[in-house]
């Protein structure tokens, strides 16, 4: 039996409902209801992404950009306005992309096609299927509850107590699709419990789950192993440069920029971005805390479920923690896509498994999603087009002999860190932008470790829309919030991380010699 009270607190009938994570599916996520401002956006998007494509695909050619990048930049200007806008559903968007980067001869259509098959697509979907283990046995109904009453005295306590485990989980597993899939029941159960669902999102909810992606996504920048976008910067910085980093060097400095950007994060979202009212910051079932207690409490001892899916997904973590020991241990080593397999096959398996095929909750329209992101970043760096795009925008700003350093520094960090909204892939920034600023630093003669480290640091703030990383997919799924609001949060934290480094250039970057000194 399910009651309200005057006070929107939810009877005791209700609580059950809330923590019983298998009601969440992601896959039959109910769609949000479109405010009024989304409704006339979608309205303005539909034609304005056509004519985005139209413009650009019949203007003429500038010097340096082959045919097949014009295109391409045209077929992505229409999707990344439709992903934003929202006329038809975001996977949709990406399957028109799909059909009109084919059929306007963009890329070749085993490319295309291709996209489906690329190890980030199945690491999505292998982690799906490990977060669904976690829910059938309840182990994350068990830790979602450890967590609240542990910490959700309040809703800032809980938001807080995420940043930090998010931070902790960074140090461990470069995976960044793996944490966020670690954390996904958890917070569904968190956002349940305070009452936000896909069918009725709060702020609440949307603070804890944007909050959270930001957490997984610049996270990873407070260690150089936090993904494999950093050491693939720090190895452009030792071929190209010669500059030997340490993993101390990276931590060091960057780790209280994130931080401190963590904090702000914490504080500024639930109270000027997403304003929690006063009924959304305690829990919204009757008893509180103490209801709360009481069944974690019933829920007994561990059970051997639990233990089992314990086992399964600490082989799949003690596999990616030690990803660096594995030619030395086995002769060969087992990627963070193939630790997933060995985990979802155990999981999978009859009679020693956990989970049965339909009971995985696989949503294959944000694989869909995924797939035209990639396609889309890929096809603009294969055809050159991203490289063109990045040395136009250096070219518009005039840098060049002559300019000091602090300018520059200034410049490299801001396009770097926004620069994440057009690319779809930390890897191929990486790529592009790490080897472009050591060559501008040479040639106006600074020392390239100045520029090119803060600039690897900006890599992984991946933070403004769905296509732009792993954890934006699988968080975007929740229902908890829609485009415009990951873009106007994303929009403010690249914003703030962009100050902070800049800020530590001119003061921390410079006592520990990453930056000019005194």
């Amino acid at each position: 039996m399910t009651t309200n009270t005057a006070a929107g607190v939810q009877a005791p009938g209700r609580v059950d409902e809330l923590l019983d994570l298998s009601r969440h599916r992601l896959s039959n996520a109910a769609e949000r209801t479109a405010s009024r401002g989304e409704r006339w956006l979608r309205y303005i998007g539909f034609p304005f992404g056509i004519v985005a494509f139209l413009l650009i695909y019949y203007m003429e050619r500038p010097s340096g950009l082959s045919g097949a990048g014009q295109t391409v930049i045209a077929c992505f200007a229409l999707a990344l306005t439709w992903w934003v806008s929202e006329p038809i559903p975001t996977h949709l968007t990406s399957l028109v992309l799909m059909a009109l980067l084919v059929f306007t001869g963009a890329w070749a259509e085993d490319d295309v096609l291709g996209v489906l098959g690329y190890s980030v697509i199945w690491l999505n979907v292998l982690a799906f299927i490990l977060s669904s283990m976690l829910v059938k046995t309840q182990l994350a109904k068990r830790m979602a509850l450890s967590l609240i009453v542990r910490w959700g005295g309040s809703s800032g306590r809980v938001l807080l107590a995420f940043f930090a485990l998010n931070l902790l989980l960074a140090a461990f597993i470069p995976a960044t699709a793996a944490r966020a899939a670690m954390m996904l029941p958890i917070i569904l159960a968190v956002a349940g419990i305070y009452g936000a669902s896909s069918d009725a999102p709060n702020n609440f909810g949307r603070n804890l789950t944007l909050q959270n992606m930001h957490a997984v996504d610049f996270g990873s920048s407070a260690f150089m192993t936090g993904s494999n976008a950093n050491l693939i910067a720090v190895a452009f910085i030792v071929s190209m440069a010669g500059e030997r980093v340490y993993y101390t060097d990276w931590l060091f400095a960057s780790l209280p920029v994130v931080a401190v950007a963590m904090l702000v994060n914490w504080y500024i979202g639930p109270r000027f971005v997403f304003r929690v009212p006063p009924e959304q910051r305690r829990p919204v079932v009757a008893g509180g805390i103490d209801m709360l207690r009481d069944r974690l409490a019933a829920m007994g001892p561990v059970s051997g479920g639990e233990k089992r899916a314990m086992a399964v997904f600490g082989l799949v973590i003690g596999l990616w923690i030690t990803d660096r020991l594995h030619m030395s241990l086995f002769g060969f080593e087992i990627t963070a896509v193939m630790a997933a397999f060995i985990g979802a096959v155990i999981a999978l398996a009859p009679r020693i498994g956990l989970l049965k095929w339909n009971e995985a909750d696989i949503p294959w329209h944000l694989m869909l999603f995924s797939c035209g992101a990639y396609a889309g970043g890929l096809a603009l760096n294969d055809t050159g087009a991203a490289r063109w795009l990045v040395g136009s925008l250096f070219a518009q700003l005039n840098i060049g002999p002559g300019v000091g350093f602090w300018p520059v520094y200034c410049v490299i960090i801001a396009v770097n860190m926004f620069s994440h909204i057009f690319f779809t892939s930390k890897t191929m920034r990486t790529l592009i932008f790490i080897p472009f600023v050591i060559a501008t630093a040479q040639t106006l003669g600074f020392d390239p470790l100045w520029l090119a480290l803060p600039a690897a640091f900006t890599i992984d703030w991946v933070i403004t829309l769905p296509i732009n990383a792993k954890p934006n997919v699988i968080f975007y799924g929740t229902g908890q919030y829609s485009v415009l609001d990951s873009l106007k949060y994303g929009l403010i934290m690249t914003a703030v991380g962009t100050v902070l480094l800049i800020v530590a250039g001119f003061t921390w970057f410079r006592v520990l010699g990453v930056t000019p000194g005194w």
